[in-house]
This record gives C-alpha cells, structure tokens and sequence, in this order.
C-alpha cells in the first residue's frame, strides 16, 4: 500500500509538488497523467526515496522513505523514462549486479525467465551501449522484476518499445499487481492508461486535481473516456474532489 500526506516538493524557488494526499492500495495499477511541468516525476522521485519531500509523509509497503530508506529501496523498483545503465556490462552482467547488490541468491533462473520474457536471452552477452532504447527500456524493466518489489513505480516506461514490446510490459504490470502488490505507471498514453489502469490521478501545476477509479470518471466529468476527463482537469484551476 502507498499512503501520501500534503508532499510538497521545492526546488529553490520553484514549487513542483503541492499538498498531494494519494492512498493506493495493494493490488492496483494506478495510472499517473498530467501535463508535462506537472509534478509527476517529482512526485515518484519523492516516493522512491530518490529525492526528499520538502513536506509531508509517505508510506511506501509500511515504511517511509525518509526514516528507513534502505527497507523502501528494497521493497520498491523505480524504473525512470532514460534508466541509466552501465555500458561496461553486458546484460546477464546487470543482472548478475543486481542480483548481488540486493543479496539474491540463485537468481540465474529467474533472471533467464525475464530475459526470454521481454526478448533479452540473445542479447545476453551484449554490451549495453550496444542496445536498441527499447532493449535498454525492457533491461531497466527486467532489473526492477529481478528484485522482486512490492512496489514499482514506471515513469514513462513505454518509450522506445515496439508494440509487441508494449503488450509484454503491460502483461507483467498486470500479473504483478495479481500477487497482491502497486503499480504506479505514468504515461501521456491515455489510452494505454484507461486500458491497464483501475485506477487514475491526474496531476495539473503539481497538485491532484483527481484521483479515483476510472469507473467514476462520468460521475466526475460526466464523461467515460479518460482523454476527456484529463482536459476537463487539467483545463481547471481547482482540483476536484478524490474519488
């Protein structure tokens, strides 16, 4: 479960974040929209545990990230829209990296089913500088699984995948919420978002102007797609009401 209380995030004289409150709970795929500048990023930095809230408290699987940061970054996988790589590693390497740096024994079975998963097993001795974007995408992506998290957190995670690809991502999001865990994706995707999602917040100059169940988005804004529902909120200057 992921519980957020008034984050607010500064930068100098720059407010990314403001008083967003979310509660999400375990087997959810909550989709993250909103236009470029919105705070949306900032806001899963904040949650990962990567950057510090200026205000306020998250919980993250029973723990917050300021107070106990090593048991967050084990629970939690966050996987950014450019995920910095290691170019003198091959790819079993990274895994082989990952593996050991968070203590995981006989990984070499799990980390060979999420290669051949998302098409890496010929690439298994390639550099990584050697990849396509998309195969760098699904080899970030493949890392975050290999931890084995109960939280993960994607930040425009479809850029540079082939539809096939795209399809594979989605279906693991999807099996992974089944076992009980979160899935937060953030995507300008709408239409992917509305299909994968059960849940939405859309996020407009750093605050939530809605968060709910796509099911009451005609209750919200009186319409069924998501597409029109995010420019209604986005449009606004005033939140509405968290569903």
């Amino acid at each position: 479960m992921i519980r957020v209380k008034h984050l607010r995030k500064l930068y100098d004289d720059c407010l990314a974040v403001q008083d967003v409150s979310l509660e999400i709970q375990s087997g959810t795929v909550c989709g993250l929209v909103g236009k470029n500048g919105a705070g949306k990023t900032s806001t899963l930095r904040c949650l990962a545990g990567l950057i510090p809230p200026t205000d306020g408290q998250i919980e993250m699987a029973g723990f917050c990230p300021q107070s106990d940061p090593v048991s967050v970054k084990r629970l939690v996988a966050y996987v950014p829209d450019d995920p910095p790589l290691f170019d003198d590693l091959t790819v079993g390497q990274h895994l082989d990296f990952i593996a050991q740096l968070y203590g995981i024994r006989d990984h070499r079975c799990t980390a060979f089913a999420l290669l051949e998963r998302f098409e890496l097993t010929r690439k298994y001795d390639a550099m990584t500088n050697s990849l396509s974007r998309g195969m760098r995408q699904k080899l970030a992506i493949a890392c975050a699984y290999l931890t084995q998290p109960r939280i993960l957190l994607l930040d425009e995670p479809l850029t540079g995948l082939d539809p096939p690809g795209i399809r594979c991502l989605l279906d693991s999001v999807r099996d992974f919420v089944r076992q009980g865990h979160v899935a937060i994706i953030s995507s300008h995707l709408l239409a992917m978002i509305q299909d994968v999602c059960d849940e939405v917040c859309i996020m407009n100059e750093g605050s939530v102007h809605y968060h709910g169940p796509l099911k009451r988005l005609p209750e919200a804004f009186g319409t069924h797609t998501l597409e029109d529902a995010f420019f209604a909120a986005t449009e606004s200057m005033t939140p509405s009401a968290v569903g």
